[in-house]
Order: C-alpha cells, then structure tokens, then sequence
C-alpha cells in the first residue's frame, strides 16, 4: 500500500508545489492511516487542514480504498 500512496501523492505533489508547498510522505500504518509533513507554503497556510482533509485524504481515498485517514505530523 505504501508504493501506491506515494505514486498518488506525486501526482498530487504539482498542484502543491504551483502555491509554493510541497508533501511529504512520512509513514503508512496496516491500519491505513497516512502521515504526512506539509512543507513550504503549505507548513504555515491557514488552510492547511481543509489542504490535507479535503484535498489529499480525499484523492488518496478514492484512489487507495484501504486509506482510512490522512494526517500532518
């Protein structure tokens, strides 16, 4: 599962690199928990929650089924 989650995050990566951010992948747990380093301009946004939650959990889930969340360590 890890190999899958890293391929969709690099096609996600040049959507948060066009705003100055960037993903990082940290960890994938049998339990299907993603953890993740937001860096960049992505590290301080207001935004970033909605970022991880509506935008990569999002996309990771449809695209990996066995992803149960996405959190920024």
């Amino acid at each position: 599962m890890k190999e899958r989650v890293k391929a969709i995050l690099e096609k996600i990566r040049p959507n948060l690199q066009a705003d100055g951010g960037d993903v990082e992948l940290v960890d994938v747990s049998e339990e299907g928990v993603v953890r993740v380093r937001l860096t960049g301009a992505c590290k301080g946004c207001p935004m970033s929650q909605m970022t991880l939650k509506m935008g990569i959990q999002r996309y990771l889930q449809r695209e990996v089924p066995e992803v149960k969340e996405v959190v920024s360590v």
